[in-house]
């Protein structure tokens, strides 16, 4: 069912936008819109609006749900190391040297 949008004069000057459905109905009634050519732009947004928007349910019997955590960075793991004790390692063997110094000798 495919709905369309009108543009009407508005009682206290301006233009309003309403929509309606396929039959005919009624569905909303826009601010007032200094003029026509704010009017379809606020078509463009409604239309924006209505295929990309969420549904926010601000009624008296609404069930209420703790709003959804975000998460910025994860917190840093460690990480073992797959090759074991190595260069750079707390439990790295004493002794060793590491790679550029072994070419200055």
């Amino acid at each position: 069912m495919s709905g369309y949008f009108e543009l009407v004069d508005a009682p206290d000057g301006g233009y309003r936008i309403r929509l309606l459905d396929g039959t005919g109905a009624l569905m909303a009634v826009s601010v007032t819109f200094p003029t026509k050519r704010a009017a379809v732009a606020g078509v463009a947004q409604a239309r924006e609006i209505a295929g990309t928007g969420l549904i926010r349910d601000l009624c008296k019997d609404a069930v209420k749900r703790p709003a959804p955590k975000r998460h910025g960075k994860p917190a840093r793991q460690p990480v073992k190391s797959a090759v074991g004790v190595g260069y750079g390692s707390p439990k790295a063997v004493t002794g060793r040297v590491p790679a550029p110094l072994l070419a200055k000798r």
